[in-house]
């Protein structure tokens, strides 16, 4: 184990952090807010990295355990230190409280712990919608886009922390890559503003609105979510944003060197749609009654599906108070999630798809047992290496979804509110049902149960395997 590049990339991932800090100082100072909070954050981050900066280490080589190390202990780093401004400032006193929250922002799950969301000075309200935004894309990828790397050692830092069943650079660079996806998505993070901005939101709403879609987050800075804003226009504009995010970034990429035949091909996306079609219809199907129009049926569903199926947990409806067919195709929608490759949590529908052939494959081995059938996507033939790898994942994510459900029942909720808590955290979709509410919060859970729920959305962001590394004796053992 690589020590010192482990120590040396951690202290990079500071600074990168302490630079970010600078555009909420910025903003409170605009706003005549006190500038202290980040400033005292700022100036921690810095005294603590520059050692191991000054200090570089000779053997700069590091392997896959090293790089998944390195991904989930950057993510606890940026989320323990990035939750300084929040006890700083006094918008949340306890640490727990305020790590929960920050881990809920650089995740992009959008879970809080706030009932009172408005009162809050703007500087600390951008900091918390710019985690979205920080974690949407992942830091370990922006640094990889601004800094020089070798691909060989960086592409562990890559896989690591770039979300899906597979991994891949889109040009034969891997700084290149990283280049591209930070591009595209300021470029859509841009465009939804200017969106916003048309459709009559202010802009710093604008703004912070969009850093929550881009990064599917789900932060708002009204108490009632989007609802706040009653305004149909940016409902529909910030639906729409939220299913774009929840595609994979290879496709934009296809798409602007004209490659619109592997686009049409993609059986993720075309998955993707029809889920969100097939969910909408039902969902306005089942809640038609409890509309003053069809048209605001129409949006309520359609803006919920885009929310939830994307993970990132806007609110414009007390779903909570739907019908059970429509609450189960909600719960459905927070195991699925969007696309591998994308901003959003979940399962993923690419993982999914590959358990489901593979299990229609092990029924026609059983049928004719000397036929040879191969799993296909987009037409190519899948290596079992990626459907074990799926499979494997499926059974450690139903193990820590069952095991922080066990934990967190000491509290006393009902089974509706842990199981939903649960899986919202795990999947990094934000909104539950039962006590918490979709416009609710968890400030009322324990001290325990809020760790817990804060690593379920370390593990669902990181896709398990990083957080399992990290914390397995077997690594820091000395071979």
């Amino acid at each position: 184990m690589n020590y010192r590049m482990i120590g040396y990339l951690l202290s990079i991932i500071m600074l990168i952090e302490a630079a970010f800090l600078s555009l909420p100082m910025i903003t409170a100072f605009w706003y005549g807010e006190s500038i202290l909070p980040f400033l005292y954050t700022i100036g921690i981050l810095t005294v603590l990295a520059l050692p191991a900066l000054i200090f570089k280490p000779k053997n700069k080589q590091i392997y896959a355990k090293e790089g998944f190390v390195c991904v989930a202990a950057s993510w606890i780093v940026l989320s323990a230190f990035g939750a300084l401004p929040f006890v700083f400032s006094g918008a949340i006193p306890h640490y727990i409280d305020a790590f929960f929250e920050t881990v809920s922002g650089f995740t992009t799950t959008g879970a809080t712990i706030l009932s009172e969301i408005e009162s809050l000075g703007r500087g600390i309200l951008f900091w918390r919608s710019f985690t979205h935004w920080i974690g949407g894309m992942g830091v370990l990828v922006f640094m990889l886009a601004i800094l020089p790397s070798d691909d060989g050692r960086a592409i562990h830092l890559l896989r690591a922390e770039v979300p899906g069943p597979t991994k891949g650079k889109l040009v034969p660079k891997l700084r290149r890559t990283a280049l591209i996806l930070y591009a595209i998505y300021l470029a859509l993070t841009v465009i939804e503003v200017i969106a916003l901005l048309i459709a009559g939101f202010p802009l710093y709403d604008a703004i912070v609105t969009s850093f929550a879609t881009a990064g599917t987050g789900g932060f708002s800075v009204m108490n009632d979510s989007i609802a706040g804003y009653a305004n149909p226009a940016a409902e529909w504009i910030i639906a729409v944003f939220m299913l774009i995010f929840g595609i994979n970034f290879n496709i934009f990429f296809f798409i602007l060197i004209g490659k619109i035949r592997d686009v049409l091909k993609n059986e993720e996306l075309r998955a993707y749609f029809a889920i969100v079609l097939a969910a909408t219809v039902a969902i306005v199907i089942n809640t038609w009654q409890m509309f003053a129009s069809a048209g605001d049926g129409i949006r309520a569903a359609f803006f919920q599906v885009a929310s939830i199926i994307s993970t990132t947990g806007f609110v414009t409806e007390h779903f909570e108070l739907w019908p059970t067919l429509s609450l189960t195709v909600i719960i459905l929608l927070m195991i699925t999630g969007a696309c591998a490759g994308s901003t959003a949590g979940g399962f993923k529908i690419s993982r999914i798809l590959l358990v489901f052939k593979n299990i229609f494959r092990e029924i026609k081995q059983v049928v004719r047992p000397r036929s040879v059938n191969r799993v296909r996507m987009d037409g190519e033939v899948v290596p079992n290496e990626t459907i074990h790898t799926a499979s494997g994942y499926l059974a450690i994510y139903l193990f820590i979804t069952l095991v922080s459900l066990l934990l967190i029942s000491f509290d006393g909720y009902s089974l509706e509110t842990n199981i939903t808590a649960t899986l919202s955290c795990v999947n990094n979709v934000g909104p539950a049902l039962g006590s918490i509410t979709p416009f609710g919060n968890f400030s009322d859970f324990s001290v325990f149960s809020k760790i817990v729920f804060s690593l379920d959305m370390l593990f669902g962001r990181l896709e398990i395997i990083p957080m399992i590394i990290l914390f397995s004796p077997s690594t820091w053992l000395k071979r």
